[in-house]
């Protein structure tokens, strides 16, 4: 298959150039220490021969993450043409790395940036290291639910007009919910306002290679996307790109990637990188073809069971709710009387099936590349046994997941001032100086700088009886919190 641009998608320069380089037979005198596994046999046992060969340092032959002249260029190339990029990025050290990139790239100390209150921690931590200021768009929520919603248009304008220095505006697309904005009027009203527009579309990757899916940030015209590879286009974990299109400098842009990513690139991930977008550019309409028929066909046997609410596209509104992503099943529980984290424990502990998140309504199953049929009916066999056993009255629980905060001071000014440690039952009224959260999603419940409200204090409480992992905080057990 040849793109647009004459590359070759069935390509995977870097796979390749590992391949010549095992049968070079090269005696090692550089790192990695292991020395293709020889020091350390029990992990070599473990992880095998074949992947201990090629967990190498850069090399002429391989090139090098940092300034890449041959097969990682070749790469990126390939990656930015098969995701309609102007260049893409092989990121090593995680989304948040890409996330926080797209930051730094884009606005400096002092700077603002418009963004919806409910993103992944990496952005909020992006301004705690660099000094901008964020200018937060609350996000609608549905109460029905207890989810927040995309980024209403008029919202954005809103912010847009009271904000009219703002360097940028910063879109989660898709949520972790599936729920995604108007991305390319989004893109359309901040590009007039000379505003560069930055996605995190960590859980995007189908959106370049399925059909009937939401419009993916390059095609809407944003300016920098991060994507999760790992998530659900098949590469281990870790690993990611990140995307670049129109103005955005290709040089200036590896400068900020390189003050904060590795210098010793793990090959495993570059690898797993390559290959995967290989086989989503030869692959995946069919691919997520697949998905889509098994995470619909999910939905529909799971609304069967009755208490449990997998959503998709009937909450679309046309704004905060513009589209939904099909290939999410997330499923409301709190009418069965569980919240999300006590059915998520309740798959793990007694069916042995791992989903990706529980908060306290919902839980989230990630359907992707690797999903089987037989998979998809385990899950639904396991949630009906559970609603006919464990269904209890829903009578006094949570209603709301996400609560809007009131800023009192920036993420950076509020991390590192004098802070006092307190009893968390009596920090209403103080303003914290570090995070709180449920991990995953990893969005705060509390960031530096915001006001601590009862409301909050309740919800953090409830989510720590119903069993969430709350990280975040300095107190591991989050019986304190720092404030200034």
């Amino acid at each position: 298959m040849r793109g647009t641009d004459g590359l070759e998608q069935s390509k995977a320069p870097i796979y390749e150039a590992l391949k010549r380089f095992k049968s070079m037979r090269v005696v090692p005198f550089d790192v990695p220490g292991h020395k293709r596994g020889k020091g350390n046999p029990e992990l070599t046992s473990f992880l095998g021969q074949q992947c201990m060969d090629v967990d190498v340092n850069s090399m002429k032959p391989l090139d090098n993450l940092c300034h890449p002249v041959s097969v990682i260029r070749e790469a990126e190339e390939l990656a930015a043409e098969a995701f309609g990029a102007k260049h893409a990025f092989f990121m090593v050290n995680g989304t948040t790395s890409a996330v926080q990139a797209m930051v730094f790239a884009a606005v400096k100390e002092g700077e603002k940036i418009i963004l919806p209150r409910n993103v992944h921690r990496s952005a909020i931590n992006a301004l705690v290291v660099n000094g901008a200021i964020p200018v937060y768009v609350n996000p609608g929520v549905n109460k029905a639910l207890g989810i927040p919603l995309g980024m209403s248009v008029k919202e954005v304008e809103k912010a847009i007009e009271n904000n009219p220095d703002a360097k940028a505006v910063f879109v989660n697309n898709p949520t972790y919910y599936g729920i995604c904005s108007d991305l390319k009027k989004v893109v359309e009203i901040a590009h007039r306002a000379g505003m560069l527009v930055l996605v995190d579309e960590a859980h995007g990757t189908h959106f370049y290679f399925g059909d009937n899916l939401p419009v993916s940030a390059m095609e809407a015209g944003a300016d920098m996307a991060s994507v999760s590879m790992h998530k659900n286009g098949g590469s281990l974990t870790q690993s990611s790109f990140l995307l670049i299109n129109n103005y955005v400098s290709e040089g200036y842009t590896r400068q900020i990637i390189n003050l904060t990513q590795t210098t010793s690139g793990s090959y495993l991930l570059m690898s797993s990188l390559d290959l995967s977008r290989k086989n989503l550019a030869l692959n995946g309409k069919e691919i997520y073809r697949k998905v889509l028929e098994l995470a619909d066909y999910a939905r529909g046997e799971v609304n069967k069971i009755g208490g449990y609410y997998a959503f998709g596209r009937d909450l679309v509104d046309g704004d905060a709710i513009y589209d939904f992503d099909l290939a999410k099943l997330s499923i409301h529980t709190r009418d069965i009387g569980l919240a999300g984290i006590e059915v998520y424990d309740m798959l793990r502990d007694y069916y042995d099936i791992q989903i990706e998140f529980g908060d306290i309504g919902n839980i989230l199953a990630i359907i992707s590349v690797g999903d089987t049929p037989l998979m998809i009916e385990r899950l639904i066999s396991s949630l009906s046994e559970i609603e006919r056993i464990h269904r209890k009255p829903s009578a006094g629980m949570f209603d709301h997941e996400y609560i809007s905060p009131e800023v009192i001071m920036t993420p950076k000014k509020a991390f590192y001032s004098d802070k006092k440690s307190v009893p968390i039952e009596k920090s209403a009224g103080m303003v914290c100086s570090e995070f709180v959260m449920c991990y995953p999603p990893g969005i705060p419940i509390l960031a530096p700088g915001e006001m601590i409200t009862p409301d909050i204090l309740d919800y953090i409480a409830y989510a720590k009886e119903k069993g969430c992992f709350m990280t975040g905080a300095e107190d591991i057990n989050i019986d304190y919190i720092n404030v200034i």
